[in-house]
């Protein structure tokens, strides 16, 4: 587009390649056309009285572009090679002053602009209590803190909020003494862009809450947010060389010397956690390793052409997935976000929404976003390691949750939630458990799944007694409110 400062698509000279264009909902990205100059403008404006960086704004602009070109971004089967037998976390070995010595040149990263919505939440989800009236933030700061006694590293603590979680979360956090770095803050923000209309891709208004016409870029925006926040150079200039980035409610990815130690000694600037996928992931994005040129890839269900999904799906040739816990080395992304001009070009989704989540009857809209473990295509030389499954315990709905404050999980004095026994699959019926409200309703008193193998709740019941699930526990709705039996289901 004239005069929008953005990089071409072309791949000469380090600029970012034509990217790969996931889309999240019903169309496709080749299906819009139409966004003229002046409402692309429009977006830019609105972007620039919001106070929104100019690297931003340069992003924003560069992924309208690759919308409006209409890349499928496939990545087919043919091109790519599984990934097989990358080192294993359990087999690595690390002199342990090397490991502490690592750890203290990294900053724990966590992402936390999420509202939770979905769980029908309207502040950050890490505020939800997790075990004995402790939030997701009490245990991710006694995490860090423990870390810091045992290796005597700063290892400080810093979370990417949105402009709608950060006040709630630095109140929270004010309860915590002697968390905060000298000089470095406790949080840094998510940019801001325009949600547009998907007819016509203007920026969309609306004066009933205006605050609702702007969204989050994904948490890929971390990269252009570490730059744009002035923090990337601040740590640098702290001695800091490494970063730790996990979701804010994966409680298991405490931090770690010994991944820290081997992250460093690989000298990448890039890596990614990886378990082996179940049953349960077939439908998650893999890593592969792309046949042209021997690099490490993602590739998400919406990047993979419709004759290619068997394949996609096969969890015995795609063996591991992406955890989203990452290693960067702050240097080195800091080298190649100046060499693309701010513009890191990862794949792009496209979120098709409506205005007002909470009202459907709201005008449609799209948001432009990325995900930042796609950054592993972008840096060469990327590695990944395979952790055990105790460093991925989301928590995306309210089945997690329950898992999480069960007798499966011991709370330990560092903060960390370790399995006891294995961990049972648990289904709450959506229509009475889905929403925070509800659940807290109806789960009154935890039920005991140390024996269980799953637990299925259909219908509206209450667990207000001691109730032990024994193999397969299984409520079937009776078509009004009960209380579940004290005793042993299953």
């Amino acid at each position: 587009m004239p005069g929008s400062g953005v990089p071409s698509t072309s791949s000469a000279g380090g600029v970012p390649k034509g990217l790969s264009a996931g889309v999240a909902g019903e169309a496709s990205v080749a299906s819009m056309s139409g966004m003229s100059e002046t409402a692309l403008h429009r977006a830019q404006a609105k972007m620039q009285a919001r106070g929104v960086a100019q690297p931003a704004i340069d992003v924003f602009s560069y992924y309208v572009q690759l919308a409006e070109s209409g890349e499928t971004g496939l990545i087919r089967e043919s091109d790519i090679d599984p990934l097989v037998d990358p080192p294993r976390l359990a087999d690595v070995t690390v002199d342990p002053a090397d490991a502490s010595a690592a750890l203290r040149q990294t900053v724990i990263i966590k992402l936390n602009g999420g509202l939770g919505t979905s769980m029908g939440l309207d502040k950050a989800k890490t505020l939800l209590p997790v075990r004995e009236g402790k939030s997701f933030l009490d245990l991710l700061v006694e995490q860090v803190q423990f870390a810091r006694r045992e290796h005597g590293a700063a290892l400080p603590l810093i979370f990417m909020d949105s402009f709608r979680t950060s006040d709630d979360t630095l109140e929270h956090l004010a309860q915590h003494e002697g968390l905060p770095v000298d000089g470095l803050p406790l949080d840094f923000l998510q940019n801001s862009e325009p949600k547009l209309l998907a007819d016509t891709l203007e920026p969309v208004a609306w004066d009933a809450d205006p605050e609702l016409e702007w969204c989050p870029p994904g948490h890929g925006d971390i990269y252009t947010a570490l730059l744009t926040s002035g923090l990337l150079d601040l740590l640098l200039d702290k001695g800091f060389r490494y970063a730790s980035v996990t979701n804010g409610d994966n409680l298991g990815a405490a931090p770690d010397a010994t991944l820290a130690g081997w992250f460093a000694g690989t000298g990448a600037p890039f890596a990614s956690e990886v378990c082996l996928r179940t049953p349960n992931d077939r439908k998650g994005g893999h890593l592969a390793v792309r046949k042209a040129d021997g690099q490490l890839i993602l590739r998400e269900s919406a990047q993979t052409a419709s004759d290619d999904l068997d394949a996609f799906q096969d969890i015995e040739r795609h063996s591991y997935f992406n955890t989203n816990n990452l290693w960067l080395d702050l240097q080195q992304l800091k080298d190649i976000m100046a060499e693309r001009k701010g513009v890191l070009g990862l794949p792009l989704i496209v979120n098709r929404k409506t205005v007002d989540p909470a009202d459907k009857a709201s005008p449609k809209v799209i948001q432009l976003e990325t995900a930042m473990g796609a950054a592993i295509e972008v840096f060469p030389g990327s590695q990944a390691i395979a952790v055990e499954r105790d460093r991925f315990q989301p928590v995306k709905t309210t089945n997690e949750l329950l898992l999480l404050r069960s007798d499966v999980f011991d709370l330990r004095d560092d903060g960390r939630l370790v399995a006891t026994a294995d961990q049972p699959r648990v289904s709450l019926d959506d229509r009475y458990y889905k929403l925070i409200g509800d659940f807290e309703q109806r789960v009154r008193v935890v039920p005991s799944l140390r024996q269980a193998h799953s637990l299925t709740v259909e219908g509206d019941w209450t667990f207000d007694a001691a109730v032990t699930v024994v193999g397969d526990g299984v409520l079937k709705d009776e078509g009004e409110a009960r209380s579940v039996p004290e005793g042993t289901l299953g």
